[in-house]
This record gives C-alpha cells, structure tokens and sequence, in this order.
C-alpha cells in the first residue's frame, strides 16, 4: 500500500514539473534577448570622465614611446664620443673638439662644449672656474632627464584622480535615478546603471595610473644609471683637461750648471798709492 501512494506520488511531482516548464517555455521564447556588449561599449558607458582619462591614456602611451627611443646609453654618453674627444684632448685641438660636440647630441657632449667655450673665451681664469662650469652643466643635464620622466610620474598621480571624480558622478546619478523613480524596478535600473559608470572609471583610472607609475619606475632607474655614467665621464674628460694645461704652463728647462762664476769682492784701493809730497827726500 505504501509502495503505491508513493507512486502515485512521483507521478503527480513529475506531471506538475512538466506542466511548470510547458508553461514556462513561450515566457522564455517572448522574453527580449539581452544584448551584449563589447569592451568599446563597456569603456564608453562609463561617464564624461572616460573622454579625460582617454586622453591621459594617449599621452603616456606616447611618452613611454619616446622615452624608450630617447632614453639609453648612447644619448647620453657614447663610447665613440669618449674616445674622440681624448685623442683631441691629448693633440689639444679644442676647437675641432668643440665643432665635434655641437654634431653630437649627447649629454656629455653637451658637457664637453660648454666647458671649451668658456676656456676659450676667457683664457686667463684658473681651472677651478672650468671645473665649476662643467659641473654646472653637468647638473643642468641631469636636471633635464630627471624632469622630463617626472610626466609619467604626473600622470600616474592624476589619472587616479579623475577615475575618482567620475566614480562620484556615477554615484550622484545613480542616487537622482533613485530618488526620481516611481517603481522599485526603475530605482533598482537606475542604481546599476550609475554604479557601473563609477566603477567603470575608477577602473579606466587606476588602470592608467598602474601603467604610467611602473614605466616610470623603470626610466626612473635607467636615468640614475645613466647620471651616473655621465659623471664620470665628465670627470675623466676634465682630468685630460687639466693635465693638458698645466703641462702647458709649465716654463722651458734651463740645465743647471754647478760651477757657476764667482764674483769676487773688487779690491779696495790703498791710502798709501800716489804720489805723497811728505816723502821726497827719504
């Protein structure tokens, strides 16, 4: 008896569940298909701060591009250079030296030009004044590619910031759609809807941030390792320098000669020369 109630039972389930997904089967076939979106639509759906961070994704793509054409050794301190300016050092052409450097566009060339022109221009200051000069230089250089990466850096800052103010303009949206609609499915929409345009630029900007901070970490390094390369060639080409005019002034070499002519004290003349009147007659 119980084995049959249970039967009739498993049938009756099975009958309902048939019935469930007959009726559920024309509901499924009228409901609208959702659309997809591709990630162009997804990126453009996130606000008017995408159009901001669009452009400062643009700009760090093309700096990191120009950074790894610009940035490396022989931009800043060649081997063909150094071995130049030595052989004109030691034959002390300082103005073919100094023509050479303005073909050059190296840092250490750069160095090397001005440090000439000054001794050129002004021949009678001591070596110290040189040597202040191309140190000077030497920091302006330096000065110029610790800047000029620094953008990176700015982007990596900013691009977090407006990712930030479009996340509070999705959440301000969302929050009038809310307080605006009539129906709780309208309200429900309208807060997905701005959420999802604040998350969408907060992840354009940290994305941007991520990307232009590690770029700079790494031009950032190559830039100290380049600095470093610069100074020391700059020091060894202001050695050469300073080797080469103190070899210069140096005065011609007179033989000494060790029996040189003695002067002697003149002899002083005596009272008694001369004719003397009290003698005549001795």
């Amino acid at each position: 008896m119980n084995c049959r109630l249970l039967t009739v039972a498993g049938m009756f389930v099975s009958v309902l569940s048939a019935s469930a997904a007959g009726a559920s089967a024309p509901l499924a076939a009228n409901a609208p298909a959702h659309p997809t979106k591709n990630f162009l639509d997804v990126v453009v759906s996130g606000g008017i701060m995408i159009y901001p961070l669009a452009v400062l994704s643009v700009v760090g793509v093309l700096l990191i591009l120009i950074y790894l054409l610009t940035i490396r050794r022989n931009a800043i301190v060649s081997d063909h250079f150094m071995n130049t300016a030595e052989a004109m050092i030691r034959r002390r052409d300082y103005l073919g030296l100094i023509a050479f450097s303005r073909r050059r566009n190296e840092c250490i060339a750069r160095i090397t030009q001005k440090t000439l022109n000054f001794i050129s221009t002004n021949p009678g200051n001591s070596f110290d004044n040189v040597r202040e000069v191309a140190q000077t230089e030497g920091s302006r250089q330096a000065g110029m590619l610790t800047a000029r990466i620094a953008y990176l850096a700015d982007i990596g800052s900013i691009a977090p910031m407006v990712g930030l103010l479009g996340t509070v303009l999705g959440m301000i949206e969302a929050f009038i759609e809310i307080s605006t609609g009539e129906v709780q499915g309208v309200r429900q929409m309208g807060l997905a809807e701005g959420v999802s345009k604040a998350l969408i630029a907060t992840a354009g900007g940290l994305g941007i941030s991520i990307l232009a901070l590690t770029f700079y970490s790494i031009f950032r390094g190559r830039v100290q390792k380049y600095i470093s390369e610069m100074e020391a060639a700059a020091t060894h080409l202001i050695a050469l320098l300073q080797a080469q005019f103190e070899r210069q002034q140096v005065p011609a070499y007179t033989p000494h000669n060790p029996r040189a002519r003695e002067i002697y004290a003149q002899p002083i003349p005596s009272p008694l020369e001369g004719d003397r009147p009290d003698l005549h007659g001795i």
